[in-house]
C-alpha cells in the first residue's frame, strides 16, 4: 500500500491519517458482550443493542482489508485459572453468572471458549493479529504496543464495544502514547443510550482531547478513493 495523506470530514475537526501507518482496531466483537447467553446479558443488558455495530462495521473491516490497512481484533477474557483477574473484577456487581461460570456458550469470558470469542460476522483472518487482554484497556498486559511500534502505525481507527468501557480506555490510553484516534460513532455501542452519546461527545470535545469522531459512511467515502492492495503471491518455489 502506498503512503498517502487522506482526510476525513469529524468532530472536532478533519481527521487526517495516511493508511499505510494506520490500523483499524475491532475492540471486543465477543460473543459474550453481543449475543444471547453471553457475559453483557447476565449483567442484566439488552445485548441486541450492540448488534446494530454489525452491519456498518463489516463494510469498514471489508474495505481496510481491500486496500490493505492493517486490522487488530481485541478479545477481553481471562485465562482458565483466573489468575489473571483480580478479586475485585470478579466479584464486582450482581450479575445471574460471574466471570468463570459455564454459561450456554461455555465459561463466561474464558479463554478458548465458544463465548469468548469473536463473533462470526467479523472472523479475523489468519494473518490478523488478536490481542487477548485481561482487561478493559487493550494496551494494558499485552503486546499491543510493541506491535503498532514494529509497524510503524501511528493512527488508529476504533471501534467496537462498548463504547463508555473498553473502547474508551482503549482510546484513552492510545492518546497517552501519541496515537490519533477516530471513532467511528456507528461502529462503537452501547447498552445505554445516554452512555453512547456523552461518550462519543468526550472524545472530541475541547478541540479533540482524546480524538476524533466521525460515521463509518465518511470515512468508506474516502477510502473508496484509495487502490486496492495487490494480492499476495505465493512463494517462489526452487525446484
Amino acid at each position: 500500500m502506498s503512503s498517502e495523506t487522506l482526510a476525513v470530514e469529524a468532530e472536532p475537526g478533519a481527521f487526517t491519517f495516511d493508511p499505510a501507518t494506520t490500523a483499524l482496531v475491532i475492540i471486543d466483537m465477543q460473543r459474550d458482550f453481543v449475543e444471547p447467553g453471553g457475559f453483557g446479558e447476565t449483567l442484566g443488558n439488552d445485548v441486541s443493542v450492540l448488534q446494530a455495530v454489525i452491519p456498518p462495521l463489516q463494510q469498514v473491516l471489508a474495505r481496510s482489508r481491500e486496500i490493505g490497512m492493517t486490522v487488530i481484533h481485541t478479545r477481553e477474557g481471562h485465562v482458565p485459572d483466573l489468575s489473571d483477574c483480580p478479586p475485585a473484577k470478579l466479584s464486582r456487581g450482581k450479575p445471574s453468572m460471574r466471570i468463570g461460570d459455564p454459561g450456554p456458550k461455555g465459561r463466561i469470558l474464558i479463554r478458548g471458549e465458544y463465548g469468548h470469542d469473536i463473533v462470526d460476522e467479523l472472523k479475523p483472518l489468519p494473518e490478523e493479529l488478536i490481542i487477548d487482554k485481561p482487561g478493559k484497556g487493550s494496551f494494558y498486559a499485552t503486546g499491543l504496543q510493541d506491535f503498532l511500534v514494529s509497524e510503524g502505525i501511528t493512527s488508529l481507527i476504533v471501534t467496537g464495544v462498548t463504547t463508555e468501557v473498553c473502547v474508551h480506555t482503549t482510546v484513552r490510553e492510545a492518546n497517552d502514547r501519541g496515537y490519533e484516534c477516530l471513532v467511528l460513532s456507528d461502529c462503537v455501542g452501547s447498552y445505554f443510550a445516554d452512555f453512547q452519546q456523552a461518550g462519543l461527545a468526550m472524545f472530541s470535545a475541547q478541540g479533540g482531547i482524546f480524538g476524533w469522531v466521525a460515521p463509518s459512511a465518511s470515512l468508506l467515502d474516502v477510502l473508496a478513493t484509495v487502490q486496492e492492495a495487490a494480492p499476495s503471491l505465493p512463494a517462489a518455489v526452487n525446484s
